[in-house]
């Protein structure tokens, strides 16, 4: 049987954070499953689940909690049951409009509204190449609960995108 881990790593970017990282997971068997990394403002931010052999996840999380005295900040969380998806649908979401605070709130109000899971979401800023300002361009992968009103978070996303003065697109 195997526990499923959870890791949040942070940390002054670096070479090597996860080669630190998928050697602790790989001397104790565990297998890296889904991850995503990035290097913001000179920072390194990652999310990452691992499958560990039960049997030896307790020594796994006691050696990557051990990694703080590297300069790693990792949370971990764990789970025994791998997650079994019911009749949910999946729908993309796409953003891009001039920036100003309070996009994401906006969006992300309307989306909790319709109990709506964000299973991944990206986001940046950009230099508008036409009119000078700067560009807010991002994407997420939604988890629509089953029986929701597809038609209608579909219309309250367009009211807000008028608005906020964006363009949307809700899609499959």
């Amino acid at each position: 049987m195997n526990t499923s881990i959870v890791l949040t790593v942070i940390a002054d970017d670096q070479p090597g954070i996860i080669e630190t990282v998928s050697s602790v997971l790989s001397s104790h068997g565990g297998n890296w499953t889904q991850s995503s990394m990035s290097s913001l403002a000179g920072q390194f931010a990652g999310i990452l689940l691992a499958s560990v052999p039960s049997d030896q996840s307790q020594a796994c999380l006691e050696q990557l909690c051990a990694l703080e005295s590297e300069g790693l900040k990792i949370i971990v969380r764990t789970s025994g049951d791998e997650f079994l998806p019911g009749n949910e649908q999946e729908f993309t979401l796409e953003l891009i409009g001039n920036d100003r605070p309070g996009i994401v709130y906006e969006i992300t109000t309307v989306l909790t509204r319709n109990r709506v899971s964000v299973i991944e979401f990206e986001s940046r800023v950009e230099s508008a190449s036409m009119g000078g300002g700067e560009l807010f361009k991002a994407k997420a992968h939604l988890l629509l609960p089953e029986g929701s009103d597809v038609e209608a978070l579909a219309g309250e996303l367009e009211d807000l995108a008028n608005e906020l003065m964006v363009d949307i697109r809700f899609h499959k």
